[in-house]
């Protein structure tokens, strides 16, 4: 019997599941089984250019929060989360073929069907690519922005590179964000048989003991210890932490307050759940509209929409632009950055010698976490004042950050460099005139003095 294997990739959830509802479509089409896939993939434990691991300690622990919760979710619905370690291409080729039908003539029907989100960066379409050339049959669904792409007034790759322009289109041709779909319930079986049980045991024999075997009797614990400090609710889940956010009137604060630099309610502290996919954009845009049509709108609560549209924006230039974002010199013809080895080892340790950018970079350090205003001023910093490679800076972002976001990472490093879509050649932030704008008793710099 055909079936269908669903690889989880930034879309850790059921619920606004469009990539998953089109799969538990194909297989019950065929009549066959659904087997979700999440690959711990093997490349971000690898070095980087920089010399240090591509997903650091805290970013590797809040991924296996979240798919320690997905897979709890799968299995109250009958279902399970084959899981295992690896490069995705080969595991994911394996799967397909050992689970295929022997007693099916057409080789195509008798091959399981692999659907998946699309993700616009250059190493993972290049994944696709790659199982294609395997002979994997690969059907991939875009559903990671608030608009689809067939709502567009113009082709992604026609749409302008300055975020401002791109708003005024959308205003203008009056587009909106459909509503999130609702959340997975029931799904089709798992598969059957001989071949079935010795992929799930060669899998779960792969798995490091780091990332276990779900447990729904035992409490939940963040897999590292959690610094007292951190900004960050690790205890709370996508829901509960949104749910007390919009209850407790904090829309309506959001723009005042997402300049902060301490504490959980400065800014709306998402960006962790939508990395990962825990929280879809859509529904956060959801929350947003029943939360004003309850308590009314304001400038703040329309400015966590104005964030979710900057986020779709990184999204289609990386659709538009594909790898000419990671160029060294970016969008534009300025010459390969300067590099310091020394001066970017002191900014990674918090050790340059400017108590408020060391500040950040410990905080960053010792959480996983930093404010927006604070990635700002210490990547501005990196690149205007010890003249260091914006792309080391972005891979440091990448290795330590729980919330990356390959589109919005890569994104706001080339806007800060003078290297992205901005007419601006230059973005630096005085770190002095920041301190005393946004920590100016100093309490920030006292909080990470150490």
């Amino acid at each position: 019997m055909a079936g269908v294997v669903f690889w989880f990739r930034q879309d850790l959830r059921l619920h606004d599941q469009l990539a998953l509802n089109s799969a538990i479509e194909q297989a019950q089409r065929l009549g066959g089984w659904l087997l979700p896939v999440f690959i711990h993939e093997d490349r971000f434990q690898t070095l980087t250019p920089w010399g240090f691991k591509r997903s650091g300690v805290f970013r590797n622990a809040w991924m296996r929060q979240a798919v320690h919760d997905l897979s709890a979710k799968l299995q109250s619905l009958g279902s399970t989360l084959l899981e295992a370690e690896g490069d995705p291409v080969a595991l994911l080729t394996e799967t397909v073929r050992a689970l295929s039908d022997p007693l099916l003539s057409d080789p195509v029907l008798a091959r399981p069907l692999l659907v998946c989100e699309e993700i616009a960066a250059p190493e993972e379409q290049a994944q696709i690519e790659a199982l294609r050339r395997h002979g994997v049959t690969v059907k991939t669904i875009w559903q990671s922005t608030l608009m689809a792409p067939e709502s567009l007034p113009l082709p992604p790759e026609d749409l302008p590179d300055r975020f401002t322009s791109f708003r005024q289109i959308l205003e203008r041709h009056g587009v909106k964000a459909a509503a999130p779909l609702p959340e997975t319930k029931a799904l089709p079986p798992l598969p059957a048989g001989s071949s079935w049980a010795s992929l799930r045991a060669s899998f779960r024999a792969s798995l490091p003991s780091a990332f276990g075997v779900v447990d729904n009797s035992s409490p939940k614990k963040p897999p590292v210890q959690i610094d007292a400090r951190s900004a960050v609710p690790w205890d709370a889940s996508a829901f509960s932490h949104l749910s007390q956010y919009c209850d407790r009137g904090l829309p309506h604060s959001y723009k005042a307050t997402r300049n902060g630099l301490m504490g959980i309610d400065y800014s709306s502290k998402w960006s962790p759940w939508l990395a990962t996919g825990a929280l879809s954009a859509r529904t956060a845009l959801a929350a947003i509209a029943e939360f004003e049509f309850v308590a009314g709108a304001s400038d703040s609560s329309y400015w966590l929409f104005f964030e979710l549209l900057w986020r779709d924006h990184f999204r289609w230039l990386h659709l538009k632009h594909g790898r000419r974002l990671y160029a060294a010199q970016g969008l534009n013809q300025a010459p390969k950055p300067p590099h310091d080895p020394e001066a970017f080892s002191r900014w990674c340790l918090g050790e340059t010698g400017h108590p408020f950018i060391d500040a950040g970079m410990r905080e960053l350090a010792a959480t996983g976490y930093l404010s927006n205003r604070m990635r700002q001023n210490v990547a501005s910093y990196l690149i205007h004042d010890l003249a260091c490679d914006w792309r080391a800076g972005a891979a440091w972002f990448e290795s330590c950050l729980i919330d990356f976001d390959v589109y919005n990472n890569q994104g706001n490093w080339l806007y800060l460099s003078g290297r992205g879509t901005d007419p601006r050649p230059q973005r630096r932030f005085n770190p002095e005139l920041q301190a005393k704008n946004y920590d100016p008793d100093g309490a920030y710099r006292q909080l990470w003095a150490a």
